[in-house]
């Protein structure tokens, strides 16, 4: 029976052995799951219960792409609770949280409306 170690007993075995771990790979782990409660947040209580289903989709994405895609459903929710002003606002605080987790050409560009 093969005997596989945690994260974190691989971290302290790294250390006492010499090998530093790479806590960036932590990081990246925690980040989408990071991301994930940012939007549900975002949504709120009373945004969770009126849009069971993109509450489901948010709580069920795969990786950090699915998850923005899932902002386009986010900001449908949010103009329908507080209006598109704010939830265009909100949407700016979530897209932050990508910032670093997206292939070039997934992210975000300013609007020529905003000019």
């Amino acid at each position: 029976m093969p005997h596989t170690r945690s994260t974190f007993a691989s971290s302290i075995y790294n250390l006492l052995a010499g090998q530093p771990h790479d806590f960036a790979d932590t990081v990246e782990v925690d980040r989408p799951e990071a991301i994930r409660q940012f939007m549900l947040d975002t949504l709120g209580e009373d945004g969770a219960s009126a849009f069971a289903s993109l509450k489901q989709r948010i709580i069920l994405a795969r990786d950090v792409q699915t998850l923005w895609y899932l902002r386009t459903g986010l900001m449908a929710a949010l103009c329908d609770m507080h209006g598109e002003q704010t939830a265009r606002d909100l949407l700016a605080r979530v897209n932050e949280e990508f910032e670093g987790m997206l292939p070039e050409g997934l992210n975000s560009r300013p609007s020529p409306l905003s000019r």
